[in-house]
């Protein structure tokens, strides 16, 4: 880090980075359902994402769901570099931003206050990518409505839009260096990964479709 006290740049860049994962790790769809009465974790899936929020407690609920993941991710990613700036009192390095991100999806993927059991990680990964690779999150972000509008699959767009915002890296941010491209590939490989089962039940034709009609408040299939 280039600063004139570079002992606390490193302290301040630390602690920003606890704090980072600590917001991420914040279980909103469970502290938001609470607040009905609902414990999501056993209803629908169990999963405490936007989607089962949005499926067994109420679609208001789960918009904001997903809102409040987002900008957990958006906060550290795209805030605290400059707030780090500000308290070690000179420029920070380019891929401060990227680790911050990367704490954040770490902390609700594996959230400290869930005994580490938390989200797939879509929503609070879209506010990270707004925040360090807003170009490529717009072309995820089109995708995922393509893919979801053509087959009604929550997973499958997440899944084709993690993968489309990693390929618009290689395309728009490999001239800026391999930071960006490489750290968007393992994201999508993260996504991908936590979607395992959701993959599996594609293939074997029982993963829970969206209907234009009101969603069922139960359903496997989960995408967060």
């Amino acid at each position: 880090m280039n600063t004139c006290c570079p002992d606390s740049g490193w302290v301040v860049t630390m602690a920003l980075g606890v704090l980072a994962y600590l917001v991420g790790a914040i279980p909103f769809g469970l502290l938001i359902s609470r607040a009905r009465g609902v414990n999501i974790r056993k209803v629908g899936s169990g999963n405490i994402g936007a989607t089962n929020v949005f499926r067994s407690v109420s679609k208001t609920l789960g918009i904001l769901t997903f809102a409040a993941d987002a900008l957990k991710g958006w906060g550290p990613a795209w805030g605290f570099p400059g707030l780090a700036a500000v308290l070690c009192g000179a420029p920070v390095p380019e891929w401060l931003g990227l680790a911050f991100a990367a704490l954040a999806i770490a902390g609700h993927t594996w959230p400290v206050y869930l005994r580490f059991r938390g989200g797939k990680g879509v929503a609070t990964s879209t506010g990270a990518l707004i925040g360090i690779a807003p170009a490529a999150t717009g072309i995820g972000l089109l995708c995922w409505i393509a893919v979801f509008a053509a087959s009604r699959y929550v997973s499958l767009a997440s899944i084709a839009a993690a993968l489309a915002v990693a390929g618009a890296a290689w395309v728009l941010y490999r001239g800026w260096g391999m930071e960006l491209p490489v750290a968007l590939t393992l994201l999508a490989a993260l996504i991908i990964g936590r979607h395992k089962a959701n993959i599996q039940r594609l293939l074997a034709g029982t993963e829970h479709r969206f209907s234009k009609k009101k969603a069922a408040a139960s359903g496997p299939g989960e995408s967060r």
